[in-house]
C-alpha cells in the first residue's frame, strides 16, 4: 500500500474520544493514546507505524492557550511523517487554528476527536482516528496547513466550525471540506491559501486577556463597556456584514482608541463588508472609528489570532497587517 513504512505520531489531549463512563456522574477522560490506537480496527492493515504520546488528559473545555503552545513546541521535536492530535471537540476549531498559525514547515498536522465516548453504542472515535492517521500519512496533505478530520471529511483549520452539540457530523466548514477519505484513500479536492504571519510561538509570553462580545437586539453598550474595562483586546460579533446598534457607537469608539477591537460577523460565514452601508453603526462607520476588519474570520478564529498577536507583543500596525492577510 502507498502508506507502507510511513510513521505517524498520535498525541492524546483527552476529551470525549478518551472518555468512558465510570460512574453515574458521567463520562470522564480515562483512556491513553495507546488505548485509543489499540481500539482502531484495521489499523495494522494500513502498514503505517504509529507512535503514541500522552500529552494531556483533559476535557476540551479545559485546554488552554499555554497547553497548545507547549504542544506546538513538542510537535516540532518529532521525527515522523505526520501528526494526529486527539482532543475534546468543544475547542477543536480553536486549537486547530492556533496550531495552524504557530507551526512551521510542511509536516501534516491532523486534529480529530469524537462526539460519542467509548462506552456508547456507535462510538465514532476509532473511525475518526483511523481516517486521521491515513490523512497524516498522506503525501497529498502536504501544503494544506493544519486540518480537522471528522466523519471522513477533511476540513481546513481556518474554516472548520462545530455546528451541532451532539451529532457525529458536527463539524462543517464554509465553503466546504477540502477533501475526504473514501475506500481507504485520501482525496484532496481543494487547497486553502495559507497565510504567512510568522507568529513565533516562543515569543508568545506576554499576558493578554481577549474576549468575544456578541451584539444583540437593543444592545446599548453598557455591558460592552464593562467587558472592555477588563480586556486587552475585544472581538465584536456583529449583526450581518458588520453592523451594531447606534447606541453602542460611543463605547466602541472609546475602546478602539485604547485597544484593538476586531469586527466580525456573528452569522458564522461570509465576510465583514467595508463600504456597502453608510448608516451609523454600519461596517464603513465602524471601520472609520478605528475598528479592525476580521475579514472572513468568524469570531472564534479572530479571537485566537488576536490573542496570539497580543501575546507576542504585536503593535497596532502588525495587528492590522495580520488581519488583512488571513
Amino acid at each position: 500500500m502507498a502508506d507502507d513504512g510511513r510513521r505517524v505520531a498520535v498525541i492524546s489531549l483527552g476529551g470525549t474520544i478518551a472518555m468512558t463512563t465510570q460512574t453515574d456522574a458521567g463520562a470522564t477522560p480515562t483512556m491513553s493514546a495507546n488505548d485509543l490506537v489499540t481500539a482502531v480496527p484495521g489499523l495494522a492493515d494500513t502498514g503505517i507505524r504509529v507512535d503514541v504520546h500522552d500529552f494531556r488528559q483533559l476535557p476540551g473545555a479545559s485546554l488552554t492557550v499555554s497547553d497548545l503552545l507547549e504542544l506546538a513546541t513538542y510537535v516540532e521535536t518529532l521525527d515522523v511523517d505526520g501528526v494526529v492530535i486527539t482532543q475534546g471537540t468543544d475547542t477543536i476549531e480553536e486549537s486547530a487554528y492556533l496550531l495552524d498559525l504557530v507551526t512551521s514547515g510542511d509536516l501534516p498536522i491532523v486534529v480529530t476527536g469524537a462526539m460519542r465516548n467509548a462506552s456508547m453504542a456507535g462510538a465514532d472515535g476509532p473511525a475518526n482516528v483511523l481516517a486521521a492517521i491515513r490523512v497524516a500519512a498522506s503525501d497529498d496533505v502536504h501544503g494544506t496547513g493544519c486540518v480537522v478530520v471528522f466523519a471522513e471529511e477533511i476540513h481546513a483549520a481556518r474554516w472548520v466550525r462545530k455546528t451541532h452539540a451532539t451529532s457525529p457530523t458536527a463539524f462543517n466548514s464554509y465553503p466546504g471540506p477540502i477533501g475526504y477519505v473514501a475506500e481507504d484513500r485520501v482525496r484532496i479536492t481543494a487547497r486553502p491559501t495559507l497565510a504567512s504571519l510568522a507568529i513565533n510561538l516562543r515569543e508568545a509570553s506576554s499576558p493578554a486577556h481577549t474576549t468575544i462580545y456578541t451584539v444583540g437586539l437593543g444592545d446599548d453598550g453598557t455591558l460592552l463597556n464593562a467587558v472592555g474595562a477588563q480586556a486587552h483586546g475585544v472581538v465584536i460579533a456583529a449583526f450581518g456584514a458588520g453592523h451594531v446598534p447606534k447606541a453602542c457607537l460611543d463605547v466602541l469608539s472609546d475602546l478602539a482608541k485604547r485597544m484593538p477591537v476586531v469586527l466580525t460577523t456573528r452569522t458564522g460565514s461570509g465576510p465583514v463588508l467595508q463600504r456597502t452601508y453608510g448608516f451609523p453603526g454600519s461596517e464603513s462607520d465602524l471601520l472609520e472609528r478605528g475598528l479592525i476588519s476580521g475579514g472572513t474570520l468568524d469570531p472564534v478564529k479572530a479571537r485566537v489570532l488576536l490573542q496570539l498577536l497580543l501575546m507576542t507583543g504585536a503593535d497596532t500596525d502588525r495587528i492590522l497587517h495580520a488581519f488583512s492577510t488571513v
